[in-house]
């Protein structure tokens, strides 16, 4: 009997799996015959998140010459490494600009055709254009994967998940505000991926409360005021925003009641930080070596601070060293050597780093309004307006390339905190942080939201933002403390945001089956895997020998974001360990005893 391997998610993860499958194929599986299931609802290659059906107008969060879905010879890799484009460089496009998401729609088809052309002949890809609901099977033998319109299960000797994005079901809040809205006729959006949402239910004219100012928010702007017609004008170096007069007046907070920051407008040049140096692989180590949950804030956090701290002073000595009053072997030293809690070490940052606005302060960095008390609702848009045009001014402004450091500071502890995925919840506030500093829109996005706000369309509700059912008056309210008793009322909440998907809480039956049938959940709710190869943990603690799950929602996530060029690529590697073990117990070898030596070379 051919043997079957099934592929669960035909998007950029999907893709990515089956690229370093058929490169390892006549390697590791020679002439021997497979078939190749892959299963999803959405276009192979770009999936749902990516698909070519969306608005042009929405753009992807990396520059086009960032993006690449190819091996390179910095992963690590077993099988053979076969190089390929950037989005840029497919494209003809400049490496710097921020493509639509259409574009890298197009590009990801494209590379699934070329992964798909690279099957050797003996290898059979059936393509299901449904959803599967879920994989039974016993642990020693053939797994059955349903699909959702198909009778018969398809047959398969190996799985592999590779599902990208999860939906969450809705948590109490937002059931009570969904169950409030249709007892008194409002308008309630559920987060979710906002390309998603039917966004005409959203009357013009009328006001619309909007919870969070992340990039789920930037998109929502967008679909609602170029979306239905509105441009923006030139005015000298700013921008104005003339209307259609069909957009709805957005009133928008969060808890931090500033957007992200946008992306830099520069390239860290010169001496950079030698990252990992205080939240390394050592370091991880010796937080594994307690063999027991950690708490993120109290022991893990004071780490992951100490490297982006010293990041962000390694670069402003070695770059900007007429800002500073110290030797760097000496700040470095003390930096190094002072306790999470040393009492004396904001004395000595101030000394050392006398501009305020040169210092690491991370409490600033997550809270900058923090106190925040304005007179009026209007001196709170001017204040925000401040805000945002003073960070565009820093994030293009070499000077100030410590941030720069910084956000390649974040990048690198995010690798970091793979390791320790099963051991400890970093919850919303990392993941918060990281974006709200490291992983914001365009600069063009954030020169829009400004003409926006001086044109009154979006309108700025502050920070530690609530969010009320007024069951008397029949209305959503919200306010802010830093506008103290201002209070602004709505027919119509948008939840600008994704909930932070979990197996134990996902809305799809797959991964919610795969956990009831024993698979283990980290107390973060993340899917336990086997971080050699993502075989799939049980609750025994054993990986499941035919079950393999790959991507941000598994305790081996790197992320959701696509690799850089030359930059090591860990989902390459991930995939490349997933392929070459589906292919091992494909041929009869057995999880866990040594894999089969790579003798293809290198094409």
């Amino acid at each position: 009997m051919t043997s079957s391997l099934v592929i669960v998610g035909a998007g950029p993860r999907g893709t990515g799996f089956l690229e370093r499958l058929a490169a390892a194929v006549p390697g590791w599986y020679g002439g021997r015959p497979l078939d190749v299931h892959l299963v999803d609802p959405h276009p192979p290659g770009p999936g749902r998140i990516w698909r070519t059906a969306q608005s042009p107008l929405l753009l992807m969060n990396s520059r086009a010459g960032d993006v690449t879905v190819f091996t390179d010879d910095t992963v690590r890799l077993q099988g053979p490494v076969r190089p390929g484009p950037t989005l840029a460089d497919w494209a003809g496009t400049d490496g710097r600009r921020f493509a639509a998401r259409t574009e890298l729609g197009a590009y990801l088809g494209w590379a699934y055709a070329r992964a798909k052309e690279a099957l050797p002949a003996t290898v059979t890809l059936h393509e299901h254009r449904t959803t599967a609901l879920r994989v039974e099977g016993p642990r020693e033998g053939p797994q059955r994967v349903r699909l959702a319109g198909r009778a018969e299960p398809l047959r398969a000797d190996v799985v592999v998940l590779a599902l990208g994005h999860l939906d969450a079901e809705p948590d109490a809040e937002q059931r009570e505000l969904a169950a409030f809205a249709a007892r008194h006729g409002l308008l309630h959006l559920p987060p979710g991926h906002t390309a998603d949402l039917d966004l005409s239910v959203l009357p013009a004219g009328e006001p619309v409360l909007v919870r969070g100012l992340g990039l789920a928010f930037v998109d929502l702007m967008v679909l609602l005021t170029e979306g239905r017609g509105g441009r923006y004008e030139e005015a000298g170096d700013a921008l104005v925003y003339v209307p259609s007069g069909r957009e709805p007046v957005l009133y928008a907070g969060s808890r931090r009641g500033v957007p992200y920051h946008a992306k830099l407008g520069y390239v860290l040049d010169g001496e950079r930080p030698p990252l990992p140096r205080h939240f390394g692989p050592d370091r991880v180590d010796a937080l594994l070596a307690a063999d027991r949950p950690l708490d993120f804030r109290r022991e893990v956090w004071p780490h992951i601070a100490r490297e982006l701290g010293w990041a962000h002073y390694h670069r402003l000595f070695a770059a900007h060293p007429e800002r500073t009053a110290a030797p760097w072997a000496a700040f470095d030293a003390r930096w190094a050597a002072a306790a999470p809690d040393d009492p004396g070490l904001a004395a000595f940052v101030a000394a050392a780093v006398p501009d305020p606005a040169d210092r690491f302060d991370p409490e600033a960095l997550d809270y900058p309004l923090a106190g925040l008390r304005a007179p009026s609702a209007e001196a709170l848009q001017e204040e925000l307006r401040h805000h945002v045009t003073a960070g565009l001014t820093r994030r293009h402004d070499p000077a100030h390339s410590a941030d720069a450091a910084l956000v390649a500071a974040l990048d690198s502890v995010y690798r970091q905190l793979a390791r320790l995925a099963h051991r400890t919840d970093t919850g919303a506030w990392w993941h918060g942080f990281y974006s709200h500093l490291g992983s914001g829109p365009p600069a063009s996005r954030l020169r829009r939201l400004l003409a926006l706000s001086e044109a009154g369309v979006v309108r700025f509700l502050g920070p530690r933002l609530t969010v009320a059912a007024d069951g008397r008056r029949g209305v959503f309210r919200a306010s802010s403390p830093a506008v103290p008793g201002t209070v602004t009322e709505a027919r119509a909440l948008v939840e600008a945001r994704l909930h932070a998907a979990t197996v134990t809480g996902t809305a799809g039956p797959l991964l919610r089956g795969l956990y009831e049938d024993g698979a283990l959940a980290t107390p973060g709710g993340l899917l336990a895997v086997d971080p050699a190869d993502g075989r799939i943990v049980q609750r025994d603690g054993r990986p499941h020998p035919r079950r393999i799950a790959l991507g941000p929602y598994t305790t081996a996530g790197v992320g959701g974001g696509f690799a850089r060029p030359r930059s090591g690529g860990p989902a390459f590697a991930q995939n490349d360990a997933a392929a070459l073990a589906a292919l091992a117990l494909l041929r009869g070898s057995h999880p866990g005893h040594p894999a089969p030596v790579w003798k293809g070379g290198t094409p």
